[in-house]
């Protein structure tokens, strides 16, 4: 008796499978994947859902389903559509950790924008697939080769992960502020105190609140400044790695 064939499990991925033809002529991907973005920015993700969507674009749940599959597919969908803000200088740029600071730095200002994108980027399917997330990478590659880095993808997952990571707890951050219906600032100086009596009894990270009122009182410049701060340590630790290879 022969044995029964198997077909392999699809790919879970919205990029490995073919788009289909609209149903509606004024429903299509992009207009549901912009859609979502809003939702996203708005709401965040734990707020999105197919039904909910469906009904702000004025169109039948069974209709979205024609065009995106799963929650998940959309999330890789809007993860791609927002990679595109992201801009990376090109690879000829004459000072490669200043091109770097600035592709690390449009990066951070793109995960601001939407807050839900750090916690969620490459949890949704097989996410860099999509071409912009593509692109992107390959633009860094690009820069890290003409830099002379021997190996382009151990220097971008450096970058990538401290970038990822400050963007993700900087982002949730924000988040617990607009929530507290407070400016940031008035929501420091009402934590502040609290914070402080927590450390007093540990030197060291007392020493990390030195002046802190004063810098509380601009907290968009506290937090570009911590960025850039520890983005010079990964930098460091890149260029002297790059001198160790002899370039």
């Amino acid at each position: 008796m022969a044995a029964k064939s198997t077909k392999p499990s699809p790919i879970p991925s919205v990029w490995a499978r073919p788009q289909r033809e609209p149903d509606q002529p004024t429903l299509n991907r992009a207009t549901i994947v912009r859609e979502a973005i809003v939702m996203l920015d708005a709401e965040g993700v734990e707020a999105l859902s197919m039904r909910k969507l469906a009904t702000r674009l004025n169109a039948g749940a069974a209709s979205l389903y024609r065009h995106v599959a799963t929650k998940d597919e959309l999330m890789e969908l809007a993860v791609d559509e927002v990679a595109a803000e992201i801009h990376v200088p090109p690879a000829d740029s004459p000072d490669w950790r200043a091109a770097v600071s600035e592709a690390a730095h449009s990066f951070r200002t793109t995960a601001l924008r939407h807050p839900w994108l750090s916690s969620v980027l490459g949890q949704a399917g097989l996410a860099y697939l999509g071409p912009n997330l593509m692109s992107y990478s390959e633009r860094l590659a690009a820069l890290f080769t003409a830099a002379g880095f021997p190996d382009p993808s151990g220097a971008i997952d450096a970058v990538l992960s401290y970038v990822i990571g400050m963007s993700t707890t900087e982002g949730a951050w924000l988040i617990t502020v607009a929530r507290s219906g407070e400016t940031e600032a008035d929501f420091i100086a009402r934590l502040l105190p609290a914070a402080q009596q927590a450390v007093a009894d540990h030197e060291h990270l007392a020493q990390g609140y030195t002046g802190v009122e004063t810098a509380a009182a601009d907290p968009v410049a506290l937090r570009d400044g911590k960025f850039a701060a520890a983005l010079e340590i990964v930098l460091d630790g890149l260029a002297l790695r790059l001198k160790a290879t002899g370039t």
